[in-house]
């Protein structure tokens, strides 16, 4: 439990300097200065339609369904993270969560990406991500396809519905196992 912890104290820092480097713009620099000066502006000073490229946000799962019946060892899974999505529709990021059988996980995702207005509805869009799962060990380490040592590849496709810009509801499909239900608040918008 200490490791899953620890990764929930780190996960505000990660998103803090996160968004701190999105909201950083480096300007041209002007003929004739330095090259130890950089000329550099904050959203702060822009108008909010320029703030952030990004849109970065917090991704919580209070619940996730298991196709096949609970089996005894089976734990109640939760998940915490962060994801960012890029003007041209590529998504990243990374999540920490506890898995069925209780071990503390990661999923680090670097590739993604949304499809919004899908099936002619404005708000619904199709998301995939892929990346490295990290944490299931044994005895559990055959549960996850290609597992070297804790290490397996990740691919989760799923459908979000967003509901304002204040949030959105994700369905995640993880594969043979089950679904899971996320729900998105950005934190730059």
């Amino acid at each position: 439990m200490k490791p899953f912890l620890f990764s929930l104290v780190c996960l505000p820092i990660y998103l803090f300097a996160a968004h701190a480097y999105a909201q950083q713009v480096t300007t041209e620099q002007p003929t004739g200065t330095s090259a130890n000066t950089t000329n550099t502006t904050t959203a702060a000073s822009k108008p909010a339609s320029e703030a952030s490229p990004y849109k970065i946000s917090l991704q919580l799962s209070p619940y996730t369904q298991h196709y096949s019946p609970k089996d005894p060892e089976d734990r109640d899974v939760f998940l915490i993270g962060v994801e960012r999505e890029h003007p041209n529709g590529k998504i990243d990021g990374a999540a920490f969560f506890s898995n069925t059988f209780g071990q503390e996980s990661v999923y680090l995702f670097p590739w993604g990406g949304v499809y919004k207005g899908i099936w002619g509805v404005p708000k619904l869009s199709f998301k995939w991500t892929a990346g490295l799962i990290y944490g299931y060990k044994p005895p559990y380490d055959k549960k996850v396809p290609l597992n070297y040592k804790g290490f397996s590849p990740g691919v989760v496709p799923a459908f979000s519905y967003e509901f304002d810009s204040k949030w959105s509801a994700q369905i995640n499909i993880l594969g043979t196992q089950g679904v899971m239900l996320q729900l998105n608040v950005p934190l730059n918008y």
